[in-house]
């Protein structure tokens, strides 16, 4: 995880945004963190938390990338199209 300055942490927190990559790491790790510290550090806590973050990443896969994806591949042409 990239440790941005105190300052910026703080900004994100209050306003919720994320400039760049890092910036949206720090973001959903403190989710994670806050999630520990109102259930504990546990294995179901940490199982919620991995379930909940593999779920929303696929779940945005699937809503955003992937037809992302397909329409570049009508724009562009398939790189598989000979598989």
């Amino acid at each position: 995880m990239p440790y941005i300055p105190q300052k910026r942490r703080e900004d994100i927190l209050i306003d919720g945004t994320a400039n760049g990559p890092g910036e949206l790491n720090f973001l959903i790790t403190s989710l994670c963190v806050e999630y520990v510290v109102q259930w504990g550090l546990s294995y179901q806590t940490v199982n919620d938390i991995v379930g909940a973050l593999e779920g929303a990443k696929l779940e945005f896969y699937a809503r955003a990338a992937r037809p992302y994806e397909d329409r570049k591949i009508k724009e562009n042409g398939d790189v598989y199209s000979r598989v």
